[in-house]
């Protein structure tokens, strides 16, 4: 198949809408010529066939403070209680009421909350923003109030970004972050009951599974694989595991049995020529490092990462508590620029998006070059995540099955 037709295809798969700005609501001039929310619901009835639902994703993001532990996708409100009040009332109360026109009730809107934001407020708390973030309470009064009022409209459906194995993975992080996540929505007006579920690996590109490193209790040398230098002890190596792991967890402690889980696959595909088929060695690292299909070298790089694919089309109901596989971050689309950009949109410049940059871990941060800030298209890194694409684009497994 030509390569400008699997960029085609790629083209026609659903991805989510990202209202990552006041402005993004209203869409035009004011964000880019990007098309607004009025205008994405109305191309999806548009688009939607007789007696056939339709879904919509939404990307709910521009919490005050946003993204308190990094610096390349911090937003336009201020960590006050002024930022707050803007975010309720110019961003949340107009996206409910968008969202909520009868005109679009036969839609099915399916809103990622915050991505990040909880999930900081477990692991970053030596962050001085994100201890600030907590201890004004601005996150979870935030969040609440979003989740409330797009509870409320009878067609959405409400999915809490849960971050991803390679950063809750580790039962500490877990424990803590289903503790907080109970603590925070058993407050809401309808309980837990205002969350059909959570959505892992948003933006990132943990694999699916490791399919050549499925035991992490596996021994090498005497010793468990997940002890490797590259897992740190984490068991989860891969989004399917992780999620299967909090589902217990979050059901054990009281949520829903029928809380599931949507899991982004846009861009963790890790196919191309060095996709490794099997596992060798006689010590850990090098058993785990020849079978591991996540090709970074450490799993806390995030910005632009190399060698990355497109992983598994959005499916719906792919099986066990999957609610979905899904494109939450539109392949293509850059997470920083690889060095710091004039812009009017408060975006900075984090060093885990320069490839120059050695990581506090030792490892250097696996970003792509000549990245454009967060939010703009980047050409050359699409044109990676084609061509490594697992499965291939074209092939049969490569069929989207749209919910």
């Amino acid at each position: 198949m030509h390569f400008k037709q699997k960029m085609k295809i790629v083209a026609g798969y659903p991805t989510f809408v990202w209202l990552d700005s006041i402005n993004a609501i209203y869409g035009g001039a004011r964000n880019a010529g990007l098309l607004g929310l009025t205008a994405h619901l109305n191309n999806a009835l548009a688009q939607q066939k007789p007696n056939t639902p339709i879904t919509v994703g939404l990307v709910i993001y521009d919490i005050p403070g946003r993204d308190c532990h990094a610096l390349a996708s911090n937003g336009e409100l201020p960590l006050t209680q002024a930022g707050l009040t803007r975010y309720k009332q110019q961003y949340i109360d107009v996206i409910a009421g968008i969202i909520a026109d009868p005109k679009y009730k036969n839609i099915r809107i399916v809103n990622v909350i915050e991505p990040d934001s909880l999930p900081n407020l477990v692991t970053n708390l030596s962050t001085p923003r994100c201890a600030q973030a907590q201890s004004t309470g601005i996150y979870e009064e935030g969040i609440k109030y979003a989740v409330d009022k797009l509870h409320a409209i009878p067609n959405t459906y409400n999915y809490l970004d849960i971050a991803h194995s390679g950063w809750l993975g580790w039962k500490n992080n877990m424990t803590a972050a289903i503790s907080l996540y109970t603590q925070v929505f058993q407050s809401t007006a309808a309980g837990l009951a205002s969350v059909d579920g959570f959505v892992s690996n948003t933006a990132n590109v943990t694999p699916l599974t490791e399919p050549n490193l499925p035991n992490p209790d596996l021994t090498v040398g005497g010793q468990p694989i997940k002890s490797s230098k590259f897992y740190q002890w984490n068991p989860n190596f891969d989004e399917s595991h992780y999620a299967e792991a909090l589902y217990n967890g979050f059901v054990a402690a009281g949520w829903r049995n029928s809380i599931g889980f949507i899991i982004d696959t846009s861009r963790n595909g890790w196919g191309g020529h060095n996709r490794p088929t099997s596992a060798s060695g006689n010590d850990i690292d090098t058993y785990v490092n020849s079978g591991r299909i996540d090709r970074r070298d450490h799993r806390g790089n995030w910005c632009n990462q190399s060698a990355t694919g497109i992983g598994t089309p959005p499916t719906a109901a792919p099986g066990g508590h999957l609610h979905a596989y899904a494109f939450v971050k539109q392949p293509g689309v850059s997470d920083g620029s690889s060095k710091f950009i004039k812009n009017n949109q408060g975006k900075g410049f984090d060093r885990m998006c320069d490839p120059t940059y050695t990581t506090p871990d030792g490892v250097l941060s696996d970003a792509l070059p000549n990245a454009p800030i967060s939010g703009a298209w980047f050409h050359d890194q699409f044109v990676m995540l084609v061509k490594n694409a697992y499965p291939a684009i074209g092939s049969a497994a490569s069929v989207s099955e749209q919910p």
